[in-house]
């Protein structure tokens, strides 16, 4: 049986050049980066080399690079960081309803905190209104977190401009990066973000590292207290062999981008073309073109997208349903809620998410089955079946 891996949002394989990078790290050259003596100093050393190759891929410097333990936790330094450090100054952050859950439980815990927090509606699309957010902005507004690219739906937000309007208002502008470094351009400087998280893995880095852009001069308070790590942020012992991979997949991020972009936009459109043009009733979800070049996000009338889901990995196809972080949730998602679709057409969706190593065999594959798999699934729907009652039945409601 084929096995074909269309889950590289979730995560990414770690690739060889980075495991070749990150071995030695483990054995011979397993110093504390902290320590005096050589053995701490070739740790050093290698942490300063991995800092540059992050800051190289987002136009930044070194030193405004801090290593974490993954987006997660970059979300939550400067979110957190951010709002306690600014206090004197006002209490209220806007973010948006589609955020990753590391924003908007951060905001929850900030507005238990005494902070105010708003959170901007999407338009269809995806997209965030720029006029909500001028309208949102308030003398004690602090913050504004918005991330570049939702990682269900692919949606690229306008993130040149949010961070244009941050900057004349004097506000602090954080934006969640996880799902678009690596894949594409993202320049700090020209974008005036003062705050960007992202995670390794997503790039094929290992898991359990990540890095937080601070623009020199943005103040932060530290949530994690010790010895003073990482210009006091992070305190802990960094995770050497782990950043070291970090770095090496970011130079190969680097490298590779246009060539990568080009090729998985190319798979991507050949399967959005593909399957809205075979598959009865499918439709697909975010912007058309605002959308990282790896992804598609489809729904299906009449069917659940779990059983999707199950009924493609017995055929060796791991895609997802939505975000990883919240894929045993019940709930619809909170991203296709604001998007406005109702549970049963939330629960009908499935994202495909390319990656380099992907071939045109697989999504020929992939193509092949997928549309054997809806029907198969549709003759055991009732919501199929009964889909034109239930449209006249709405459309009467709606009427009185």
């Amino acid at each position: 049986m084929n096995r074909v891996y269309l889950d590289h949002s979730a995560t990414t394989p770690v690739d060889p050049d980075a495991v070749k990078e990150m071995l030695p790290f483990f054995t011979e050259k397993f110093g504390n980066a902290s320590s005096l003596h050589g053995f701490g100093r070739e740790a050093k050393n290698a942490l300063e080399i991995a800092r540059n190759q992050v800051a190289q891929l987002i136009g930044a410097s070194p030193d405004e690079i801090i290593f974490t333990a993954g987006g997660t936790e970059s979300d939550n330094i400067a979110i957190k960081g951010a709002a306690l450090k600014n206090r004197s100054k006002g209490n209220h952050i806007i973010t948006t309803k589609i955020e990753h859950p590391a924003v908007l439980e951060t905001s929850r815990w900030l507005e238990k905190q005494g902070f105010a927090a708003t959170y901007l509606p999407v338009q269809s699309d995806g997209i965030v209104s720029i006029d909500a957010l001028r309208s949102a902005i308030t003398d004690k507004t602090i913050l504004v977190s918005i991330m570049h690219a939702n990682n269900e739906i692919g949606t690229i937000q306008p993130i040149g401009e949010i961070g244009k309007i941050c900057r004349e208002k004097g506000i602090l502008f954080h934006t969640d990066a996880v799902q678009s470094v690596g894949k594409i351009p993202v320049d700090v400087r020209k974008m005036n973000i003062d705050l960007l998280a992202l995670s390794s893995h997503k790039i094929y880095g290992p898991k359990g590292i990540g890095a937080l852009y601070v623009r020199k001069g943005v103040m932060l308070e530290p949530i994690i207290h010790g010895g003073g790590h990482e210009k006091g942020l992070r305190s802990s012992t960094e995770n050497v062999p782990g950043i070291v991979g970090l770095g090496k997949a970011c130079e190969l991020a680097k490298a590779r981008l246009g060539e990568d972009s080009a090729r998985l936009k190319g798979m991507r459109d050949k399967i959005i073309k593909i399957v809205l043009s075979t598959i009865e009733e499918s439709y697909l979800n975010g912007h058309a073109e605002k959308r990282l070049p790896h992804n598609a996000h489809f729904r299906f009338t009449g069917i659940e997208g779990e059983s999707l889901l199950l009924k493609l990995d017995e055929k060796g196809i791991a895609v997802s349903t939505g975000s990883a972080c919240s894929s045993k949730s019940l709930e619809p998602s909170h991203v296709l809620t604001s998007i406005g679709l109702n549970p049963v057409d939330s629960h009908g969706s499935l994202r495909v998410t390319l990656g380099r190593e992907n071939t045109d065999e697989e999504v020929d594959y992939f193509l092949q089955i997928l549309p054997e798999v809806v029907k198969e699934l549709r003759a055991m729907s009732p919501l199929w079946e009964h889909r034109k009652d239930a449209d006249k039945w709405k459309k009467m409601m709606e009427k009185r």
